[in-house]
């Protein structure tokens, strides 16, 4: 089982105001902060996103095909948020859309720190459908 998710951060007060004007809109709260790092918990326990300076006091930076994707419970909550993050100052990295026609829908962008996030909502298959065994 995941604890967290950590991502580096080189100015944690604007990275505190840009998560917090968009991860409400997926029911998490900020459960801890200090001047290292701030702990949001999504709705029922579970994993956590941690977004921190790096312990090690060196520039935080983000990985070539490194993603944090987030499960949204709605087509419109995909939509909300990417605008919300937009506006925050997020850079675009795939406007909200169809990417498997009919069974997921997201948005990508880079937060302030350049770290890749995606926001979706994976379509219920049919429960109608019947599997050989």
């Amino acid at each position: 089982m995941i604890s967290h998710t950590t991502l580096g951060s080189n100015n944690l007060s604007n990275a505190d105001a840009f998560y917090s004007s968009w991860l409400p809109e997926l029911h998490a709260k900020k459960i801890y902060q200090s001047e290292q790092v701030i702990f949001w918990e999504f709705y029922g326990g579970g994993a956590k996103l941690a977004i921190s300076k790096p312990y090690d006091g060196e520039p935080a930076s983000n990985g070539n095909g490194t993603m944090l994707a987030l499960q949204a419970d709605s087509v419109q909550t995909v939509d909300k948020i990417y605008h919300l993050a937009i506006d925050a100052g997020a850079n675009c990295e795939g406007k909200p859309g169809d990417r498997n026609p009919g069974s997921f829908y997201g948005a990508y962008f880079r937060d302030l720190d350049g770290n890749k996030l995606a926001v979706f909502f994976r379509v219920p298959p049919p429960t109608d459908i019947k599997v050989k065994t």
